[in-house]
């Protein structure tokens, strides 16, 4: 089961805009703890199941093959305050929102249903259907 943290298993071009948002960040003076970048299926799967028919919250929508993550081209990030993590910091949140997409990132902070803040993506205009049948994002 994998769940990376490596910034090395996202897509290229999601890399290349994942560090540009971290550095944008630590020039704000925000320091951000990269949670998720590459998830398998198993892992993507359990991660699903979490508040349906194993314990925890809801937090993914998505089962396998339905994840920007399973395909390399999403990141989850978290602010650290004093090496603390912040999760319910709206103020911040926004902040980070605004940092990620200036850097070419797409944050579902902004989805209109089931927000995910610490959630960024770059799909390259690909759609999830094209990705599960082997397409990739340049």
């Amino acid at each position: 089961m994998i769940n990376s943290r490596n910034l090395d298993d996202l897509a290229p071009p999601v890399k290349q805009r994942a560090e540009a948002f971290i550095e944008a960040a630590k020039e704000k003076g925000i320091d951000l703890l990269v949670t998720s970048t590459y998830r398998d299926s198993e892992s993507q799967n359990a991660l699903y199941a979490q508040g349906r028919t194993a314990p925890g919250n809801i937090v993914t929508r998505a089962k396998a093959g339905q994840s920007w993550h399973n395909h390399r081209c999403a990141l989850d990030v978290v602010p650290l305050v004093n090496g603390k993590a912040i999760w319910d910091d709206q103020a911040i949140w926004k902040q980070i929102g605004e940092i990620g997409k200036s850097c070419g990132l797409e944050w579902a902070g902004d989805w209109k249903t089931f927000k995910e803040y610490p959630h960024f993506q770059y799909t390259g205009g690909m759609t999830l259907a094209q990705l599960n049948q082997g397409a990739t994002i340049a």
